[in-house]
């Protein structure tokens, strides 16, 4: 308990830290300052955004247009969201590779923030009400009338109404900015796990005889991470601004008329193609939900002498078949809803669910041979 305490109170710069750990353990400072770019950028725009639906897309134009570097805190913004899950995703893939899932507390912590951010940047893109941003608030708000009984009166209830109108812009607006705040202590009980267990290294293995200071050494390592990502993120903010961003949410959003192919963001498209993938609604929620979810039975399937997978090669092969699989589902939520694109969908959800068990037995199975 005293040596907890005394964990606690050291100060970060004089954290031991292992001496392996590589730049793939830089994400994790990366995203903290993706947050912050997210906290200050949006409060900036907040102060011109108008809650209502007939003023919200003008509101953004005014800030591109007439607001003084409006277009380029428009811009850190969106793109921030962007690259907040792409680091986001690398830091969780770095995660079940070494499996630092086994800092349960830890691990734990992290999914519900990762659950939390994907609802922040959901209500996020309803925002600049343009057609994908109120056709995709439509549909995926209309999966809760799958829930038995309430469903209905659930989706009135967020609406505000019988469809959507200002009072769920409203709402949205709100929750997108009180949101933040909660990941932010979320975060600080995520690091508070983490100091009190320590990281987790390559090699997976009781490193206490091997830790140098945090301080200089890995501040140096975090910069250069910080470097290459900020050139990275310029890049894609000053000279592919709209890369990442859909057509048709250029456009003001009309009821009236439907988009060919409705879609969320980039980074939901993995659990958009498992939702579509299930034919019954309450089934399609269910599996959406899990395909999160799922992540949280990792620390309980799995009991190893290493924590990290460079010691079970069939494990390795099965890591890099389920990043492909994550890639295929993405791929496949941009598709529209037809043959072969829905029997992909369906084969590569099996595909995802599957590696979760499987993991467990060959590593099991991988105890016995060896």
């Amino acid at each position: 308990m005293k040596k907890n305490i005394l964990k606690l109170l050291t100060p970060m710069n004089n954290l031991p830290t292992p001496t392996n750990i590589t730049f793939l353990w830089n994400f994790g400072s990366l995203l903290m300052i993706c947050l912050i770019n997210q906290i200050m950028t949006g409060l900036f725009l907040a102060f011109h955004y108008k809650t209502d639906t007939n003023l919200a897309f003008q509101s953004i134009i005014n800030i591109h247009r007439n607001i003084n570097f409006g277009w380029l805190i428009r811009s850190f913004h969106a793109n921030g969201a962007s690259m907040m899950f792409i680091t986001m995703y690398i830091h969780i893939s770095r995660s079940i590779y070494m499996n630092s899932f086994n800092l349960k507390l830890t691990w734990s912590i992290g999914v519900f923030l990762l659950l939390i951010t994907m609802m922040t940047a959901f209500v996020g893109y309803v925002l600049p009400w343009g057609q994908m941003s109120f056709w995709g608030a439509t549909v995926i708000t209309n999966l809760l009338s799958a829930i038995p009984y309430l469903g209905n009166s659930i989706v009135i209830w967020i609406w505000g109404g019988f469809s959507i109108n200002n009072a769920t812009l409203t709402r949205f607006f709100s929750i997108h900015f009180i949101l933040p705040f909660i990941i932010c202590l979320m975060t600080f009980i995520h690091l508070f796990f983490l100091h009190l267990t320590g990281s987790n290294n390559p090699l997976g293995i009781n490193s206490n005889f091997d830790k140098i200071m945090f301080s200089p050494y890995f501040i140096i390592k975090d910069l250069i991470g910080l470097i290459i990502f900020m050139w990275l993120f310029f890049m894609l903010t000053l000279i592919f601004p709209y890369l990442l961003n859909d057509h048709n949410n250029f456009i003001m959003a009309n009821p009236m008329i439907t988009p060919n192919h409705i879609q969320p963001e980039w980074y939901f498209l993995f659990s958009y193609s498992i939702l579509r993938a299930i034919p019954n609604k309450l089934g399609g929620v269910i599996a959406l939900l899990m395909s999160i979810l799922i992540l949280l039975i990792l620390p309980l399937l799995n009991n190893k002498k290493f924590l990290t997978n460079k010691f079970y090669p069939i494990n390795k092969i099965m890591y890099w078949m389920f990043i492909m699989t994550f890639i295929i589902l993405t791929w496949i939520g941009m598709q529209p809803v037809e043959y072969p694109f829905i029997m992909m969908g369906q084969l590569f959800t099996m595909i995802y669910f599957s590696y979760f068990i499987l993991n467990f037995y060959i590593y099991k199975l991988w105890d016995i041979l060896t």
